[in-house]
């Protein structure tokens, strides 16, 4: 059985089109990009390093790992965002390799491949995330670096994370996030060293809408937060 929602994946495609604008409807992720490449440079430098980009959507987080030196593989299953991340590689002039594939059927052919893997956003679309959990750590060679990023299912999450943010400011498109679907750190650093690996660092993420500035908060993963991890 895939490990796929084909609800989720039909959301994106229709949001497709977009991915690029940033005043559209994914414009908070073009905002808080800068603080997720720095937390991942934090630990690792890019420069030639071999980054796979899970759940890759429009390419906007590939392409600042591609920026940073690293030779990005990226991978999702939506397919109309996957055009518009190859379309908008003629304008960056950036070389990324895209893939329609499931990082469960990509980890069977490149075991230990890759230095780094990136996930971000993307745990809480899927039914099993310790799915994705345990091909990431396939894929990744020893020593390497899994930087996963997603949303604390907390009461404050529910208030801010998706009635404020989807349906009173329009931050995110309407319907991204569901609460069952949204993961507690602690059950994602657990199913993260049940895959074998070890949390190095959890630190949640903050934003504010009206400076549309984004930085790292490391004591409060109350809404979104980010994890890295060693194999």
């Amino acid at each position: 059985m895939s490990n796929v929602k084909t609800s989720e994946i039909e959301h994106f495609n229709e949001q497709a089109a977009f991915w690029w604008d940033e005043q559209g409807p994914f414009k908070t992720l073009h905002h808080i990009n800068p603080v997720r490449t720095d937390y991942v440079k934090q630990f690792v430098n890019l420069s030639d390093k071999s980054v796979l980009d899970v759940g890759c959507g429009g390419g906007v987080f590939s392409e600042s790992m591609a920026t940073n030196g690293a030779k990005v593989t990226a991978i999702d299953l939506a397919q109309d965002s996957l055009e518009v991340a190859k379309l908008h590689l003629y304008e960056s002039e950036l070389n990324i390799n895209y893939q329609e594939i499931s990082a469960e059927d990509f980890a069977t052919d490149n075991e230990a491949c890759f230095d780094v893997i990136v996930c971000m956003e993307m745990l809480e679309h899927v039914p099993d995330p310790q799915s994705i959990v345990n091909a990431c750590a396939k894929i990744l060679k020893p020593g390497g670096w899994l930087f996963l990023s997603t949303i604390n299912r907390s009461a404050k999450a529910m208030a801010l994370g998706i009635f404020v943010a989807e349906h009173v400011m329009g931050l995110v498109p309407k319907g991204t996030h569901h609460f069952e679907q949204l993961i507690k750190p602690s059950e994602l650093a657990n199913g993260v060293e049940k895959a074998g690996l070890t949390v190095r660092n959890i630190s949640g993420m903050k934003y504010n809408p009206l400076s549309t500035k984004a930085w790292l908060e490391p004591h409060d993963v109350s809404i979104n937060y980010m994890l890295s991890a060693q194999k």
